[in-house]
């Protein structure tokens, strides 16, 4: 007890009165009266013994089998994840200089690594993207002058890109450079269409400068109308919802941001360059022609070599023009048959799995089980583990035993613990290892046959896989909700037999186990008043003995030489309650004037079993069934155990509903919103189109190219064996804009071949023609650029593996729709309006 005595004014001064309200030592808290009975006075030590101690332990945790205390460490939202540890690591040898030198601080699980990883490999993915995108329009152009003046356009685009989102608040992460990484095979096409043309206007034999000028304005407008296709394909993706709309919002915004740049380049900084770059230009091409340099030498025969290809095509768009009914029917039948029958074989996935090098097991083992046990069932489980995986390959292992301390730590586990019974343990792995699925696979299969008592699951290790989960313990969550809590667990035992046989389908568990130990005391009312107890007085000394007063009558000690705070709690040894007969004879102690008893005097004492768990959604109370997916996607699982769901649904005790939630409800969402992004992208790239040709039927021309852009992505998928998911999905909107803008560059050139008096047959022959070089060139660029990404190299590459391949495989079948379905389905249509006009002139 600390109170406050005040002051007394003795003379001179002011005195400060205090008194021995506290003791200054734990052992003077021993020496303490509690009672005296006529001349004998009793002390705490005479009942009790007072230390410096702890609880009953609830968690124990160890790292690689030595006892370690974990301090878990979270970051803010908006906080940057390398900044956060930065700061933390930088503070943890001034931490270290103030405790016992036996006490070691070691950084366990960082995930600033994968994140660098993930950055660096990024970066690595765009570098290689810029290089191999330089060399392409090197090899295309055959001039190092016009290939700087492109490449120029790359690392400014990005630059301004970067300055803009800051002024937005984003930051760089793995989606922002993800985003330019893809923004780098488009960021050359307005400098290549435009640098090409004034090659085309010099080739012609005008001035430089003539060149420059009619070059820019023969392509200023399509090249807008191409980069604002390219950017309003974007547009949807800032309606999306969810985890989806966080992480493809920023990438959205760094595609948007250094296309607008890149354009605003084009139309500036590329054409002054070109006047004073391109200059020599004639001299150069003649100094070329008698070069010896092996490299000149080459060029001179890729030139050769592509003008035989551009021939070759002009001859093949020549044959397709003459048969354009048979051409068009089986180029657009062989798209929407793909498409019929490739997309179900796809599979679906909310995001692709990533090898972070770490798993997380769980396991539980029999409900009620004392923490003791639990760690020495973990300490085998750990056993069994450094047999499967070769020790070299293990970094470090780190167990998690038991309830963590504090609401918090709970709130904030993703393996949702329910007792004693329960354990994490965490498997780092060295650089170098196997994948770490395989290993999972074979844990999998093991560990419950060697612990056939214990449940398993292997619950999210790595930074994106909790974050898909939204901090459930499982991507598939079946809940059971209603009051009826005994009818519910037996159909969710049912429910669970019945999803056991969905391939694909792994650690299947109900969560709120119904077999946990109790002891139910019951009290004989009316004995206990007739000696003096109320049911309070029974339940306080339960609860004080068993438990500790600290629940009911906080009390505090503070330490005046460290001033610490210690919690004064009073509770009997667990040792001295190891059996019924112990528990029967705890004193029941009342008012001062009811005489003291046992509690075998007053109640008696059986055995039952109950929930272990309460959960509740919404107020009502609910059973979940979680479990993972493995060896299938999860779109294949999620269809079967919603079948599964409709049929039990008419077994359903009355008043009670049945939901599927996890990552199943939110791929769904996300995917409805990503479809239907798609499908909006297309109408607005469509009326974008229109606005500028003031046409409806030139822009549908324009967009013909799509089924063929979308067939190319099933395909491209089909063959990579990559499951449909979010990441394609955004491929697939974002090729929708390239594909496009290649249309309309040959469009708009055939309109003008129209304008100058041609047909339709030869308005579509000579655009193709005379657009191959730039449509092959801006293709090939966007294609080679996406390649690194959709390798997936380095850290996390995985997740953006499918939005790289998606591009490709649609760009490949939209290059050749470009080059030869628009210009056969534009003289078509044009043919048509050409014979039309014709028959109403003879009227």
């Amino acid at each position: 007890m600390i109170l406050p005595s005040g002051t007394s004014k003795i003379g001179a001064f002011e005195y400060a009165v205090d008194t021995n309200s506290s003791p200054t030592t734990v052992d003077e808290l021993n020496q303490l009266p509690i009672k005296t009975t006529g001349s004998t006075t009793i002390y705490i030590r005479d009942v009790a013994f007072v230390r410096d101690g702890f609880p009953p332990q609830t968690n124990i945790v160890r790292v690689n089998g030595q006892r370690s205390v974990l301090i878990t460490v979270l970051k803010a939202g908006q906080a940057s994840t390398l900044s956060i540890i930065a700061g933390i690591k930088s503070l943890l040898p001034q931490i270290q200089a103030g405790l016992p030198p036996e006490l070691h601080i070691v950084p366990l699980a960082d995930q600033s690594l994968f994140v660098r990883a993930s950055i660096e490999g990024v970066l690595k993915e765009g570098s290689i993207a810029a290089c191999l995108t330089g060399l392409m329009i090197l090899l295309f152009l055959g001039n190092w002058r016009s290939t700087v003046i492109i490449a120029v356009s790359i690392p400014l685009s990005i630059l301004t890109s970067i300055i803009v989102m800051s002024a937005l608040g984003e930051t760089i992460n793995i989606m922002t450079l993800g985003g330019l990484a893809l923004a780098v095979g488009i960021l050359v096409d307005d400098a290549t269409v435009e640098i090409e043309n004034i090659n085309r206007n010099l080739a012609q034999g005008k001035e430089v400068e003539h060149a420059i000028l009619d070059g820019a304005q023969q392509i200023a407008v399509p090249a807008f109308v191409s980069t604002l296709a390219i950017c309003i394909v974007f547009v949807p993706m800032f309606f999306l919802s969810g985890v989806a709309r966080y992480l493809f919002v920023p990438l959205a915004e760094a595609v948007v941001f250094a296309m607008m740049a890149s354009y605003l380049l084009s139309r500036t900084l590329v054409p002054t360059m070109a006047k004073y770059l391109l200059r020599g230009h004639e001299a150069e091409t003649l100094a070329a022609n008698q070069s010896r340099n092996p490299l000149v030498a080459m060029q001179i025969k890729f030139e050769e070599a592509f003008e035989r290809f551009r021939e070759g095509y002009h001859g093949l768009l020549e044959r397709c023009l003459h048969h354009e009914r048979a051409f068009l029917s089986v180029f657009l039948g062989v798209c929407l048959a793909s498409l019929a029958f490739l997309i179900p074989w796809l599979g679906q996935d909310f995001f692709p799995a990533v090898d972070a090098g770490q798993f997380k097991l769980h396991l539980r083992a029999r409900t009620g089980t004392r923490i003791e046990e639990t760690a020495r069932l973990a300490d085998l489980v750990e056993q069994s583990i450094r047999e499967q995986i070769p020790p070299k390959e293990i970094t470090s292992i780190i167990d998690n035993i038991g309830l963590p301390y504090s609401g918090i730590n709970l709130s904030y586990s993703n393996s949702a613990p329910i007792g004693p019974a329960d354990a994490d343990i965490m498997v780092s792995l060295s650089e170098g290892h196997r994948p770490t699925a395989q290993y999972v696979h074979d844990l999998r299969l093991r560990l419950p046959q060697e612990f056939p008592g214990a449940t398993f699951s292997f619950l999210p290790a790595d930074i994106v896989s909790q974050i898909l989960n939204f901090g459930l313990p499982a991507p598939i969550d079946v809940q059971v909700v209603g009051y009826d809590l005994q009818a519910n667990r037996a159909f969710a035992d049912k429910l669970l037999e019945r999803i056991q046989q969905v391939p694909g389908t792994v650690d299947l568990h109900v969560q709120q186990p119904f077999d946990q130990p109790y002891l139910h005391v019951n009290v004989d009312r009316t004995r206990a008043q007739q000696i003096g107890f109320t049911q309070r007085d029974v339940a306080n000394n339960l609860l004080v003995s068993l438990s500790g007063s600290f629940q009911t009558t906080p009390e505090f000690w503070v330490n005046p030489k460290t001033g610490v705070s210690y919690s004064i709690a009073t509770q009997t040894p667990q040792y001295r309650v190891d059996s019924l007969q112990d528990l029967e004879n705890i004193p029941v102690t009342g008012p001062s004037g009811a005489r003291s008893g046992i509690l075998a005097s007053l109640a008696s004492i059986r055995r039952d079993a109950g929930l272990a768990a309460v959960s509740h959604y919404d107020i009502q109370p609910l059973i979940d069934i979680y479990g993972s997916v493995q060896g299938r996607d999860l779109g294949g699982v999620a269809r079967d155990i919603n079948q599964i769901v409709q049929d039990s649904k008419k077994e359903l005790p009355r008043g009670s509903q049945l939901i599927v939630r996890g990552q199943i409800q939110t791929m769904r969402s996300s995917y409805q919103g990503l479809l239907g992004g798609l499908v909006f992208s297309i109408v607005l790239v469509y009326l974008l189109i229109v606005v500028n040709f003031q046409s409806w039927l030139d822009p549908f021309i324009i967009i013909s190219a799509l089924p063929a852009a979308l067939a190319g992505i099933v395909w491209f998928l089909f063959v990579t064996h990559t499951t449909l998911s979010v990441p394609a999905l955004t491929g697939s909107i974002m090729c929708v804009g390239v594909a496009t803008a290649n249309s309309i560059l040959v469009v708009s050139f055939a309109k003008e071949q129209l304008a100058e008096g041609k047909d339709a047959i030869a308005a579509a022959l000579n655009s193709g023609f005379t657009r191959f070089r730039p449509v092959l060139m801006t293709a090939l660029a966007m294609i080679i650029g996406m390649v690194p990404m959709a390798i997936g190299l380095g850290e996390g590459g995985e997740q953006n593996a499918p939005l790289g391949r998606a591009v490709i495989g649609g760009l490949l079948f939209a290059t050749v729709a470009t080059l030869f379905f628009v210009p056969v389905f534009f003289s078509v249509i044009h043919g048509r309006r050409e014979r039309m006009a014709r028959g109403e002139a003879k009227h």
